[in-house]
């Protein structure tokens, strides 16, 4: 079997384990301008830079994914939020983009194929790529409405150049996740879409939508519901959303993804909502048994942390929601479902 049919078999048996944050558990190990920078020779300073992490100190990358793997993740991401063209400019790393990509990808399918080896059980790797610092939908000018810093067909090549480089080291299916704007994940889309031409074999995409208010919106002012619609032609092997807030405030918002998308749903929330020094504090098992809730109510295939998420809350999901029986897909829809900001269907 593909990758695909191998997830979706997978899926199908139980409720299947993501990882957790990579930031917070970088940040833990204090790491200095040295770590980060190596002898790599850049012109700007590194510190921050997450991503030039697979480069210069993959040790702790891999570190990390292990821990996750220990905590019982069945499919892991590489640490290449902003691994990309546009997101690496900040640090005059543009041209490492490849090199961080396939290093990182390298890092996640080596200790994935490790572990499934170990015990028999597959475990996945999901090429992250964040939604870079531009926005296709928005204008950064309040003067200009019109204006955009990046066209349409610039960002797909900036994915492009990504997703190729993670498919080399070892990716099995592309994360396109946090989406703030949709047309900046339809970007995503096409990008993979031609990879996979290009490689005349199926590169499965995971969508994963955040929202930016309690309301059920993204930036660019789309529902969830009608953010399905906009994507669902992807064929995506997942949907799902992540970051944006805590399991609770989430809650809604998934329980309405998980009746109308036909394929698996992945959820990771953030550790809840951060305090006032921007610090997530929610425990393991909180996180645990709100997300719990969605594995008994049928509404998750996959379940994780993002932000502030630690190796323990993975744990504690996992053991959550051992032995839950997994979410059905619904039935595809056949009406034609458009969708502007609102959804729209056109009666049969």
């Amino acid at each position: 079997m593909n990758a695909r049919d191998q997830l979706q078999a997978e899926a199908a048996k139980r409720v299947l384990i993501f990882d957790g944050a990579f930031g917070t558990q970088i940040q833990d190990r204090k790491l200095t301008e040295e770590d980060y920078a190596g002898d790599l020779g850049l012109a700007a300073d590194q510190k921050g830079n997450n991503d030039i992490l697979a480069l210069t100190r993959s040790d702790v990358i891999a570190d990390i994914t292990r821990a996750y793997l220990d905590s019982g993740s069945d499919v892991v991401s590489t640490n290449t939020f902003s691994a990309n063209r546009i997101s690496q400019a900040d640090y005059a790393a543009e041209n490492m983009v490849r090199e961080i990509n396939v290093a990182s990808g390298k890092i996640a399918r080596e200790l994935a194929d490790e572990y499934a080896a170990r015990d028999g059980r597959p475990r996945f790797v999901a090429g992250a790529i964040g939604p870079t610092n531009k926005t296709l939908s928005l204008s950064p000018d309040v003067e200009d409405p019109g204006f955009r810093e990046i066209d349409f067909d610039h960002l797909v090549d900036v994915y492009h150049e990504q997703a190729a480089a993670l498919v080399e080291g070892g990716a099995d299916f592309i994360l396109i996740e946090t989406i703030f704007d949709t047309l900046n994940a339809k970007a995503g889309v096409m990008a993979v879409r031609k990879l996979a031409r290009e490689l005349d074999r199926d590169v499965p995409i995971m969508l994963s939508m955040t929202l930016t208010d309690l309301s059920g919106r993204n930036l660019s002012g789309h529902t969830v519901e009608a953010f399905w619609y906009a994507v669902r032609h992807a064929n995506p092997v997942t949907i799902g959303l992540n970051c944006s807030f805590g399991a609770e405030q989430l809650r809604p918002h998934v329980q309405l993804l998980s009746k109308i998308a036909d394929c698996l749903l992945m959820a990771y929330p953030n550790a809840g909502l951060p305090n006032e020094l921007g610090e997530y504090d929610e425990l393991p098992a909180t996180t645990a048994s709100l997300v719990r809730e969605w594995a008994e109510n049928g509404q998750a295939n996959i379940l994780g942390g993002c932000c502030g998420s630690t190796p323990d809350h993975i744990e504690a999901i996992a053991k959550a929601v051992d032995g839950l029986p997994p979410r059905k897909l619904p039935p595809r829809d056949v009406q034609m479902q458009l969708a502007g900001l609102e959804p729209f269907t056109i009666a049969a």
